[in-house]
């Protein structure tokens, strides 16, 4: 267990709550406004989060057009260079940005994050995903999503060319990769920065991709629920890490939680009610059904059951949380569709500061967890709340620093230089 605990702000552009853009209170157009993701960065590092986080999808989520146009919502820059953006008006908030291996070529990629690793003087981080979606497909050429096992065969060789090009003792130097999908010759040519090389994160949660994270990631988030499968996927993570021969405490695990705080409990539960109330029904099925990659949910009642699912080549992780979830809680598909709207399958804590503290501190202290990715509903006012009600809590308890430890972000969250 870490010292002290590790916060990310996962910055989703109008807040985690599909609805929340709906808000009276939310800034319904943020995707696109540079003042507002300056001010969302600028508070998490006020509030001394390890990290910002962005998410990237190449082409918008929703193929039908009328749920496009709410989906479009969600929309915002392109991170890596918003990260560039966010380094000038920052000084020590770690700054973590969404780029596929499968549309993105190796070098390229290496060389953009390199370049914010320098000019934010080592606070860069790569989340490596290797998309699952049918519509980013069809933007790149591809011929259909490639199968699971090819996708991250890719990421595997894509990340061991990254490292390699990151690696101070190669920068300068050839390179000489000959693989089954890149070939790259030359070195980035230009010095590494304070923290030595990105700092690399990972979300997949499938046996394949908890393998090529014990291999490579220093940061790993996760989509869990429950106290006991969080303890569980950290255990199995530490473990396989040792088995590639790395320690243990060099990856950090840290859960999504999507928090509504207010001062009593009772007022906690209206505001979530509230958001819950603003889902309709086509929305939250149609999220849940992208995510299932399936189109059996149509026409079917939504008071019934989900039905049997069969595998798809999509987020398969993401995909068994959702089943296993309404098979646990007995939930009709309108259920579902509304509870994975509200945190899209992360854990949800509602209650005040106090509440949810004692649940973090449970999963930080029993090992399910070394830290926690923030996913506030919607935005500014709940990461506000979060900051400066909760982090206090935190802090008076021990478990949240009350200063940054270091000018990198390898250094806040411990580790080493790479």
């Amino acid at each position: 267990m870490s010292e002290h605990m590790k916060l990310g702000a996962f910055l989703m552009p109008t807040g985690h709550h599909i609805a929340g853009w709906r808000h009276p209170r939310a800034a319904a157009d943020a995707g696109i406004d540079i003042d507002h993701m300056v001010r969302l960065a600028q508070t998490a590092e006020r509030g001394l989060f390890d990290l910002v986080f962005f998410e990237d999808a190449a082409g918008l989520r929703e193929g039908r057009v009328d749920l496009a146009a709410q989906a479009a919502r969600s929309v915002g820059f392109e991170p890596i260079s918003l990260l560039a953006a966010l380094a000038a008006v920052t000084s020590r908030v770690g700054l973590v940005a969404t780029a596929s291996t499968s549309y993105n070529e190796p070098y390229a990629l290496a060389r953009a994050f390199a370049t914010v690793d320098l000019v934010s003087n080592g606070r860069a981080g790569w989340n490596l995903v290797t998309s699952a979606s049918e519509i980013e497909a069809a933007n790149f050429g591809a011929q259909g999503l490639r199968a699971h096992r090819d996708r991250y065969a890719r990421a595997g060789e894509f990340a061991d060319v990254v490292r390699q090009l990151w690696d101070p003792a190669t920068r300068n130097a050839t390179v000489h990769h000959r693989g089954e999908s890149f070939a790259v010759e030359q070195g980035l040519g230009f010095p590494a920065s304070p923290q030595g090389a990105p700092v690399m994160v990972q979300a997949g949660a499938s046996d394949v991709g908890r393998d090529l994270a014990a291999r490579t990631a220093d940061v790993v988030f996760v989509a869990t629920q429950t106290f006991e499968a969080a303890k569980a996927f950290r255990d199995d993570l530490r473990a396989r890490t040792s088995a590639h021969g790395r320690d243990p405490d060099a990856i950090k695990i840290m859960p999504g939680m999507s928090p509504v705080v207010v001062e009593s409990r009772a007022e906690a539960e209206d505001k979530f009610a509230e958001l819950q109330a603003l889902i309709p029904d086509d929305v939250g099925l149609a999220l849940l059904a992208s995510y299932l990659a399936t189109d059996a949910l149509n026409g079917l009642p939504l008071d019934g059951p989900l039905p049997d699912l069969k595998s798809t080549e999509g987020m398969q992780s993401r995909q068994q949380l959702v089943i296993d979830q309404s098979r646990r809680d007995g939930l009709s598909i309108r259920q579902v569709a509304q509870h994975f709207a509200g945190a899209r399958g992360h854990w949800r804590l509602v209650g005040t500061p106090s509440d949810v503290a004692d649940q973090l501190e449970e999963w930080f202290v029993g090992g399910a967890a070394d830290g926690f990715n923030v996913m506030p509903a919607y935005f500014p006012d709940e990461l506000d709340i979060f900051v400066d009600r909760v982090v206090p809590e935190l802090q008076r308890r021990g478990l949240f620093r009350s200063n940054y430890a270091s000018d990198t972000l390898r250094g806040n969250l411990g580790l080493p230089v790479a």
